[in-house]
């Protein structure tokens, strides 16, 4: 069987920084209709982070949520905003839905 290109081994997964988190704070990013920035705790640690979930997701909804943060993901400036991380998010056929840990447990947890 030949190998798929788009298959990872399990040190490349291994890289990923998983962490769990809880959302403290959000606001829509000026000038856009899909952004938000949130403040994120993920265990001793709170990020900034945007991500294009305002269509599913008003920014004031946000606050408290668990989630699911790619914690080493490299720096990027989004419409002006910098964004320290990503959350992890799936689109289904009712919208985006935040990924989040199925039991109460404590942010910055990794994720394997």
């Amino acid at each position: 069987m030949a190998a798929d290109e788009t298959q990872v081994d399990i040190s490349e997964f291994a890289r990923l920084d998983l962490r769990t988190g809880t959302v403290l704070e959000a606001s829509a990013v000026e000038g856009s209709d899909k952004l938000v920035v949130m403040k994120i705790d993920i265990g001793g640690e709170i990020r900034q982070i945007v991500a294009g979930i305002r269509a599913a997701y008003a920014p004031e909804s946000l606050a408290g949520k668990k989630t699911v943060v790619l914690a080493n993901l490299k720096k990027a400036l989004i419409r002006g905003v910098e964004s320290h991380g990503m959350i992890l998010a799936a689109d289904s056929p009712e919208g985006i839905i935040l990924l989040k840990p199925e039991s109460e447990i404590d942010n910055g947890v990794r994720i394997r």
